[in-house]
């Protein structure tokens, strides 16, 4: 199996830190639903600078996609994305999400 260096990339972004795994834990749990940075804020127990880091980090990587609606930046889940599909089923698999 050859392996592909760009997944190899964005995994390690993606998964570098406890933070993000939460980040992405609350955006699986409710896949429907685009978040503010203060509500993800209320919910990952982390300061908003790293929220805000941790998100840039999601949205380059495309696990993430923003949203702006009037004055707000809001982000979902990218279920589309091929990694993030087979990231929700393996955090469903070990009872994570």
């Amino acid at each position: 199996m050859v392996r592909n260096r760009d997944v190899d990339r964005d995994v390690e972004k993606g998964l570098g830190g406890a933070g993000k795994l939460k980040i992405l834990r609350l955006l699986l749990q409710k896949p429907d639903h685009a978040f503010t940075r203060y509500e993800i804020g209320k919910t990952v127990p982390n300061d908003p600078v790293s929220i805000r880091n941790n998100l840039k980090t999601l949205v380059q990587i495309d696990w993430v996609t923003p949203f702006h609606v009037h004055h707000l930046s809001k982000y979902a889940i990218n279920l589309e994305h091929e990694t993030v599909k087979r990231l929700a089923v393996f955090l469903r698999d070990i009872r994570y999400l």
